[in-house]
């Protein structure tokens, strides 16, 4: 969680923040450098820019990142749009979200076998849609609705579905999405750097014209997706939130997934007159982030957008706000666990407040020593608090949430937040903290600069946000120049009592909005079929992409301690970050308190620090300590930057065996433990991924189920966990080292690393058996609009040869926007916004493979969803050509791939795990080479058909069709705290 916070706030906002000051651009250190490159093309660099940046300019507008990382053969690539919810007209609000579904169906050249006779269909569909947005008789609309569904059979006699998918993932591409916010669509994709030429030609075709084809049934999968919404108390909550803070502008008042009576009444002649007028290149921009060639990139990249005509582009003036003078107060209800959020509003980006707000916020909570982690979270004072800033182009808004103790009420969460702020208010935080906050931001941004998806991140926030450069370059030397009594001033004049305050509370929401089931007539999908575009596109020959392999034997290298204790390593040869893992191989399944007694080493101090000085101490250093006990692995691990690894290690050390039991600590965290399970009840992802989905896999005997009764934590004697703790140091154990020096590292472990001269080995581990499946469904009863289902069946034992079978077989038929799944359950039939089936590879050669396929739809629809997802894994539908693009895509995937850094050691974890001890990927893409349909077929009929399932359900009882239900099992309801072993009650049997 904390880590999480840090990435996020590095990457999508902090490195984002700017100071603009009359003196800023003639700041040398970072000067702006106009230059060309040898074909001519200009472009602009900052002087001292560690990430390399090229930002060309073309001369249709068009703005182009470019930036360089060798560390695989690939491309992050972005194509952004400032074009999002807030530019929806008011009475098409979802729009924007909408066509970013649409521009992945095609052109007049993509997705159609037969344009001439395909647009007269589609022609008439959109003058149906206008006609069926005027009528106001609602009989009469269901007439208009029932003809688009009869002209839409038609027109997809003549259209190909996810043609545009099925391009890019011949290519080899991963993460091909997009996604919608207030003011962006951004779409994704990360290629194969030899497949720059066909990606852009193909991008520039999709560009260049929007075709609205296949369009109700993809409106119907945005229903599913407002479902979903619906479905979500986090997001009911935010949406209030900004509602609060923004009552004129569209960021608290259009929501980006719209409202269900403007998606019940699309007008097609909006969405294209939207697209028209926003995705022009002199509102766009390219970003690409990878192992490419600037001068070479640039010009491709002109060839093809650069043809782009541009237009005249006008963003609407949006309304301004009044300040708040007075708390705004809102409640939503749901299922979920109750929380509070208290939010600020502030300027936007580029502003003076941008910055000194993210200071304030990071000495609130920083993940370790901030106001807010040390006063509420490391004290238990509340069960989970923190906050966040967020920037837009025309505000931005401080948020803070909290959730409650047992007992323990909303407002007196919210009270002791604002209670953290007013000690910033007042200085009551320790002068070093603001350069330790600066050291932070250092830190993980160093950390980011290794990824090219983050950095690729980074630059198309900066062209959405209008940001220049310079100032993102010089934001951290901005922040060293903020004094302790410019944040007082900041937050005496910016936090009072002009806050929004949302409650979510337990119970009914009476906002629901019901969706009926529109009885959509299935479409074809053609999958057998394809455009003259994509026969040609397939025709293009790229420069062949050689795979490697990694000798895990020769990149992991080995070193001893004194002791005799094996030290693993690989150098980095990046930065001066280290990582460093004391592993010891057994678990909670060797003993049931290790992960109890690893986790209640967060809240104790030592006979010489209290917990929150340790915290503290650790915060100065730029280092980060954790012990994580998982079922069959335990790691105490240290990580930061290089040069503080001795230091770092001897205050880890000096914790292991000096922790002091805190008996007060202690029944805190037993309380912790029993409200976190009580929140966990309330969560259905939880009680379908864990509770049923472990109670299907292994009934009543299961790791998750063998938990501590509340009256047995009570009655624990904490000394004893800490002990448990340190006397893990007695046992085999072995470490791996990333980073610089080696023998420094070895030289740390060897002072402050004392341990046993005769360890001991590790007490026997726990089995848990894994049941026989099928006959079975387990049903939870749950306030959703949705319904969500689990299909689970177990495979025969792990054997390495199906390795490659199975990853084909996953690449054409279950997952992926051009998956046999998806274009059956979504495309073809809208019966689900998400689904998707997997042949599931054991984590252990002793266990068996699973075969698994989920769905999440509307209750109403789940009778014919369940018969479409049981027909398909029981007779899978064969396309020659798919499975030729699915076997392209999975041979290139492999080729891309580079296992690199300490990635090297933890799949080789993985692979030992399993009973291999090489780069089996070698052996898996000459099999995959030579793969035909005839070997998916017999791998299906081996390990796929026929197979017997248990069926996870988790619905609305009200809303259930348990006749459909009865036809898979014998329907058994679950009770949750069954499920979980929270307690003991009977089983209700249906």
């Amino acid at each position: 969680m904390k880590y999480i916070k840090l990435v996020t706030l590095i990457a999508f906002v902090a490195f984002a923040y700017s100071c603009k000051t009359e003196n800023s651009n003639k700041d040398l250190a970072y000067a702006v450098e106009s230059q060309k490159d040898a074909s001519g093309f200009s472009y602009e660099t900052v002087a001292n820019d560690p990430t390399g940046l090229r930002l060309y300019t073309l001369d249709n507008g068009l703005k182009v990142y470019l930036s360089k990382n060798s560390d695989e053969p690939k491309i992050q690539t972005y194509i952004a749009v400032r074009a999002g919810s807030n530019y929806d007209p008011k009475e098409s609000t979802g729009l924007a979200h909408y066509l970013e579904h649409m521009v992945f169906k095609g052109t007049s050249k993509v997705g159609t076998i037969d344009w001439e006779k395909e647009k007269e269909y589609l022609d008439q569909i959109s003058d149906l849609y206008e006609e069926h947005r005027a009528e106001a008789d609602p009989a009469k609309k269901l007439e208009i609705y029932k003809k688009i569904d009869e002209v839409s059979l038609e027109a997809s006699n003549y259209s190909v579905a996810n043609e545009y998918d099925k391009m890019t993932s011949s290519l080899g591409a991963t993460g091909t999405n997009a996604h919608t916010w207030f003011e962006e669509t951004i779409y994704k994709n990360k290629i194969p750097a030899n497949e720059l030429d066909k990606w852009l030609a193909l991008e520039s075709e999709r560009f260049g014209e929007l075709v609205l084809r296949l369009f109700h049934t993809e409106l119907e999968a945005v229903f599913e997706e407002f479902n979903r919404g619906q479905d979500s108390d986090g997001r009911k909550r935010y949406a209030a939130m900004l509602k609060g803070l923004f009552p004129n502008h569209p960021y608290g008042q259009q929501s980006t997934i719209g409202v269900a009576e403007h998606l019940k009444n699309p007008s097609l002649v909006d969405i294209n007159n939207y697209f028209n007028k926003y995705y022009v290149p002199n509102n766009m921009a390219m970003v690409l982030v990878g192992d490419l060639d600037f001068d070479t990139t640039i010009k491709k990249v002109n060839d093809t957008f650069g043809k782009l005509e541009k237009k005249e582009v006008v963003h609407p003036t949006l309304p301004k706000e009044e300040p708040i003078t007075s708390p705004v107060v809102n409640e939503v209800f749901g299922p979920t666990a109750e929380s509070v959020s208290i939010a600020f509003r502030s300027k936007g980006v580029n502003t003076e407040e941008e910055k000194l707000m993210t200071v304030a916020d990071m000495i609130l909570a920083n993940g370790n020593a901030g106001l807010i982690d040390l006063n509420l979270n490391q004290k238990q004072a509340v069960q989970y608090a923190g906050c966040s800033p967020t920037f837009l182009n025309d505000y931005g808004y401080h948020s803070f949430s909290g959730s409650p103790k047992e007992g323990q009420s909303l407002d007196e969460v919210k009270d002791l937040l604002l209670e953290q702020i007013e000690k910033l208010k007042k200085g009551e935080f320790e002068d070093w903290m603001i350069d330790a906050v600066v050291n932070d931001l250092k830190l993980n941004q160093t950390q980011q600069y290794e990824n090219s998806t983050a950095l690729a991140s980074m630059y198309y926030n900066a062209f959405i946000h209008h940001e220049d450069w310079t100032n993102k370059v010089k934001f951290l030397d901005d922040l060293k120049k903020v004094t302790k009594q410019e944040v007082m001033d900041f937050a005496n004049r910016f936090y009072k009592d002009n806050y929004v305050v949302t409650y979510k509370r337990q119970g009914e929401d009476a906002s629901i909005v019901k969706v009926a089931n529109p009885g959509i007539t299935p479409v074809n999908v053609n999958r057998d079929k394809s455009s003259q575009y994509m026969k040609d596109f397939n025709k293009l020959e790229s420069e062949p992409l050689q795979p490697k392999f990694v000798d895990y034997k020769k990149a992991i290298k080995e070193a001893k301690m004194d002791n005799g204790i094996k030290v693993s390593y690989i150098d980095n040869e990046l930065n001066d970050l280290f990582d460093m893992n004391i592993i010891f191989d057994m678990g909670s399944d060797n003993d049931k308190k290790l992960g109890l007694a690893a986790g209640y080493m967060e809240y104790l101090g030592t006979d010489k620090y209290s917990a929150e000085e340790l915290k503290k101490e650790f915060y100065k250093l730029g280092v980060k300590y954790y012990v994580s006990a998982g079922a069959e692995t335990t790691y105490v691990g240290l990580n930061g930057l290089k040069e503080n690894l001795p230091k770092g290690l001897e205050l880890l050390e000096h914790l292991w065996n000096n922790a002091v039991p805190d008996q007060e600590a202690y029944d805190k965290y037993v309380e912790s433990i029993t409200k976190g399970r009580v929140d966990g009840k309330s969560q259905k992802g939880n009680i379908l991924w864990n509770g049923l989905m472990n109670y299907g896999k292994y009934g009543e005997t299961s790791r998750l189920r063998n938990i501590f009764q509340t009256k047995e934590l009570n009655a624990m004697n904490p000394e004893e966990l800490v002990d448990i703790v340190k006397g893990m140091k007695n046992f085999e154990q072995r470490v791996f080292y990333y980073g610089k020096d080696i023998d420094a590292a070895v030289a740390a472990l060897n002072t402050n690393h004392k341990v046993a001269e005769d360890l001991k080995s590790y007490p026997e581990a726990m089995a848990y058996l894994e049941k026989e499946t099928g006959g079975n469904v387990y049903f939870v009863d749950f306030d959703m609009v949705q319904s969500e289902m689990l299909f689970l069946a177990k495979g025969d034992p792990f054997k390495a040869e199906n390795m490659a079978a199975s990853t084909l077989f996953n690449t054409y038929f279950g997952s992926g926007l051009s998956s046999i799944v998806f274009q059956e359950i979504r495309e073809s039939k809208s019966l689900a916004y998400s689904a998707f089936s997997s042949y599931s590879t054991a984590s252990k050669k002793e266990d068996n493979n699973y075969v698994m396929a989920y769905m999440g739809t509307q209750a109403n629809k789940m009778p014919q969803a369940v018969e479409a997802m049981m027909e398909l894994m029981t007779n899978m539908p064969e396309a020659e050509e798919q499975f030729k693009a699915a076997k392209e895509a999975a041979l290139k995937k492999l080729a891309a791939q580079r296992i690199t850094k300490s990635s090297v050691f933890w799949n080789y974890e993985r692979l030992k795990k399993l009973g291999i001890d090489n780069d089996n990927r070698e052996e898996m893409y000459a099999k995959i080479k030579d793969m035909t349909m005839d070997d998916l077929r017999d791998f299906f009929n081996a390990n796929i058909s026929g197979e017997n399932y248990n069926v996870m359900v988790i619905g609305n009882k009200e809303d259930i069709d348990f006749e459909a239900l009865k036809k898979l099992g014998k329907v058994q309801e679950m009770d949750i705290d069954y499920l979980f072993n929270y307690d003991q009650p009977e089983e209700v049997k249906m």
